[in-house]
């Protein structure tokens, strides 16, 4: 890389790390804020999903049957079954969600009428009354147990055959749970990835180029000795490299708050196993995509008279960008198609999408590559043309 495209690399750079507010907000805290987001959701999450886990529950039960009343005398540790007659107050009382009852009621003679019941007749079958309010966590949980209990009684009353009977030995689901959470995240992961280096890079790429233009700065550099090309390889290095290290860490705030998040083992969250080449091609995907990123952004904040104008520019290739990176949702595998690889941006989702379903190929992976750092080549040249024209660079 010649001399001049080095030094405007370091210029840039030194920009961004000498100024500690502009490090901080561009690198270090959207990886921060993830991790805080995303792990206060988590904990409220968990709050919500354990809270009154540990209360006991007060079942009272009226006419309990005589078929019943053992296995509703032991229901679980966290249920108190009492064999008591209810009236309305208690009904009422459930409104509170503070109050930890829940109220059974069976017909009187309720074993006698089911034996004897017949649905030729058409008349109504008996019916069994629960009442519980489902606002209280404890009491919500007391009843899906009980329901459970009632049908299972219910469907026992006229068992002629079981359907998938539960042992030890015997396994009817044939899918992997691995398998299931490697197909969500390998749908998932790419649009959060695309999402975090275009944040990254709109971060940093409207300043690098609209910025100059808005201080006044740019004028300097075009009288310079360099080539404009030298000039515009050097600003989307720089832009991409800066974005690259956001990205980066934006994505390590999402893996260390996945646990969390996910109220589980890092491993089992992600159901993913990567391999040495898999990060690698990962890392190079990666940088593919921040090039044309880099780019792109940088052709519009050379059109743009200020940074605000830029940042007005680039919010609808945002949208584009984050559409490509849901088509993964919306498909039930990695697409085979060649020319799906040749559109840039949308091929490195593809290949980020194989990664993570651990079905990379080798050959869309290398056009991917060719495309986009070619779209990146001529993104230069364009770039150094607009260098060239003082319409474009000094427009009010």
């Amino acid at each position: 890389m010649k001399s001049n495209t080095i030094t405007i690399i370091k210029k840039e750079l030194a920009r961004v790390f000498g100024d500690r507010q502009l490090l901080f907000t561009s690198i270090l805290m959207p990886g921060l804020l993830i991790y805080i987001i995303y792990s206060l959701m988590g904990n409220g999450i968990e709050k919500i999903v354990t809270s009154g886990e540990d209360d006991i529950i007060t079942l009272k039960v009226e006419n309990m049957p005589t078929s019943l009343t053992p296995t509703l005398l032991n229901v679980d540790s966290t249920i108190q079954t009492l064999p008591i007659a209810f009236n309305q107050t208690d009904i009422d009382e459930l409104k509170d969600k503070k109050v930890n009852n829940v109220l059974l009621r069976f017909p009187a003679n309720f074993d006698f009428l089911i034996q004897n019941y017949s649905p030729q007749s058409g008349e109504p079958a008996p019916n069994v009354e629960l009442y519980y309010n489902s606002s209280n966590i404890a009491a919500m949980r007391s009843y899906s147990i009980l329901n459970g209990i009632l049908t299972s009684f219910e469907e026992n009353q006229v068992n002629l055959f079981d359907i998938n009977r539960v042992t030890a030995e015997q396994v009817y689901d044939m899918v992997d749970r691995d398998e299931v959470l490697t197909d969500v995240w390998s749908k998932i992961l790419p649009m959060l990835i695309i999402m975090l280096l275009f944040g990254g890079t709109m971060g940093v790429a409207p300043s690098a180029i609209a910025g100059e233009k808005e201080r006044g700065t740019i004028a300097t550099l075009l009288v310079t000795p360099m080539k404009r090309s030298e000039l515009a390889v050097g600003k989307i290095v720089s832009i991409s490299i800066i974005s690259l290290l956001s990205g980066l860490s934006s994505f390590i705030g999402i893996v260390l708050s996945l646990p969390k998040i996910m109220r589980t083992d890092a491993d089992v969250s992600l159901g993913l196993n990567f391999s040495a080449s898999d990060y690698a091609v990962l890392l190079l995907v990666i940088f593919a995509t921040v090039l044309i990123m880099a780019a792109f952004i940088s052709l519009l904040s050379a059109l743009a008279r200020d940074t605000k104008n830029a940042s007005t520019m680039v919010t609808p290739l945002m949208f584009v960008f984050m559409l490509a990176g849901m088509i993964p949702l919306f498909q039930t595998e990695v697409s085979t198609n060649i020319a799906t690889y040749l559109i840039p941006v949308y091929n490195s989702v593809e290949v980020m999408s194989g990664v993570f379903s651990h079905s990379t190929n080798w050959g869309t992976l290398i056009t991917t590559l060719c495309v986009n750092v070619a779209f990146a080549a001529v993104s230069v040249w364009v770039l150094s043309k607009m260098f060239n024209s003082e319409k474009i660079m000094f427009r009010q």
